[in-house]
């Protein structure tokens, strides 16, 4: 069974979405420290005005794990959100086909950020006829160790052949200690694929929800290519 572990993400990017659909299993590792000002509560999307980053704000704890992490709604972030992807997008060609979507989505009031970044990545897998995954969340599993050790002990217990990391991750991933366990150590390499976007010129690394609102139905095909 080839399993992927990754903390949970808001509105993910492509490379993000095109490593749970390489796996069998996927495991949202919510019980480690939340980082701040992260992928985990922010991402991206391209506007006319250039980038611009849509953020969840939060209720300051800190330290704390990810899935103890509430959101804050001392102010409407969540029709702000909504109000930006309109204006960005309410002009590409299938913005129509899953503006509702988001629109109820964003009526949604999640307490737990985790609760709410974990629910939108399953939605988007769907929304863009992606494999789905059996999804575990590790807060749910007994873990001990650190690092390396925690991570096996994580891929043991479900039953794991294989683990699929991200090739950032060669710099300090520990080999020795999978070959030990009997899981295959396999790595995951993504390059952005380009498609027809607003706004000038192509730029990478946005939120897959601006692939979704170009490229519609064509989405899985364009995040599959970008597979190494």
């Amino acid at each position: 069974m080839k399993v992927a572990v990754c903390q949970p993400h808001y509105l993910p990017w492509c490379g993000h979405l095109a490593l749970i659909d390489s796996v069998d299993t996927y495991v949202f590792y919510d019980d480690v420290q939340f980082s701040p000002q992260s992928w985990q509560q922010r991402n991206r999307i391209k506007t006319a005005n250039g980038i611009h980053w849509l953020t969840i704000p939060i209720e300051r704890n800190f330290p704390q794990k990810i899935n103890e992490v509430k959101i804050n709604f001392s102010k409407p972030w969540r029709d702000k959100h909504w109000e930006t992807i309109q204006q960005a997008y309410s002009k590409a060609p299938f913005f129509k086909e899953s503006a509702k979507f988001w629109e109820d989505f964003y009526q949604v009031r999640f307490f737990y950020l985790s609760d709410m970044t974990e629910y939108l990545t399953r939605m988007m897998m769907k929304g863009f006829n992606l494999k789905e995954p059996k999804y575990i969340q590790s807060s749910e599993m007994e873990l001990e160790g650190d690092k390396t050790d925690r991570l096996i002990r994580l891929l043991t217990q479900i039953g794991a052949t294989e683990y699929v990391s991200g090739v950032k991750a060669r710099a300090y991933i520990e080999d020795d200690k999978f070959k030990e366990a009997g899981i295959k150590l396999g790595w995951f390499d993504y390059k952005p694929q380009e498609y027809p976007q607003l706004y000038g010129e192509f730029i990478p690394y946005m939120s897959a929800i601006d692939l979704l609102m170009n490229a519609g139905d064509g989405s899985a095909e364009i995040i599959r290519k970008g597979i190494k």
